[in-house]
């Protein structure tokens, strides 16, 4: 009986010295969109688009204004109005808002095409800088939880990364790309995980009323 509790005793003892020696397993997250547009460079690049795309909101917004008071003289003035003009100002309504829809969904699709265009450029540096903390302080795996297709439904404030992240592209950030920089290990306040966020020009220049 005492022989059987040994060999089972030493037996644990190799299996926890096994395990022992796996090297530990280390997570982090980020909300990769969100640490784009916390960099300088993102910030800079969502202000040029806002600097872009304010005008035509301002300009979507005066027509707007201008078929709403077309819109009330329509209901005010029906009953002293005659028929043919109110057939013909019904036209005129009704041509406006039509070409007001067209042209806000073209601006709204180039103003997506210039996000996309603006994150795929700085996504791929930002890639290179997580990948190269990643490497510098052992980390096994990091997940985009601002990533729609990332199946995280919980992570600890403690292995964010997005502002360790964010901090380090703007250090080693030079003449567009990332520098070599030596290892810069994770914060110990890192922000919690969040929805990413979007430049200040993502809002929709305007909507019908």
């Amino acid at each position: 009986m005492k022989s059987s509790l040994a060999a089972l005793a030493l037996c644990a003892g190799l299996a926890f010295g096994a395990d022992a020696q796996q090297p530990p397993t280390k997570v982090g997250v980020i909300s990769v969109q969100g640490a784009i547009v916390g960099t300088k460079d993102g910030q800079k690049a969502s202000q040029e688009l806002e600097a872009k795309f304010t005008p035509k909101k301002k300009e979507f917004d005066a027509r707007q204004a201008e078929l709403q008071q077309l819109q009330d003289q329509y209901n005010k003035g029906g009953s002293v109005m005659s028929e043919d003009k109110r057939n013909q100002l019904a036209r005129d309504i009704d041509e406006k808002k039509k070409r007001l829809e067209r042209d806000m969904q073209d601006a709204q699709e180039e103003l997506q095409g210039e996000q996309q265009r603006v994150l795929s450029g700085l996504g791929q540096r930002m890639m290179a800088v997580i990948e190269k903390y990643a490497k510098d302080n052992g980390y096994t795996m990091i997940l985009d939880v601002g990533n729609q297709n990332t199946p995280v439904l919980y992570a600890s404030s403690a292995i964010d990364i997005t502002q360790d992240i964010i901090q380090l592209y703007d250090k080693t950030s030079t003449n567009g790309g990332p520098a070599p920089t030596s290892s810069v290990g994770p914060s110990s306040n890192a922000a919690p995980a969040r929805t990413p966020g979007t430049p200040a020009a993502s809002r929709t220049p305007g909507t019908p009323r």
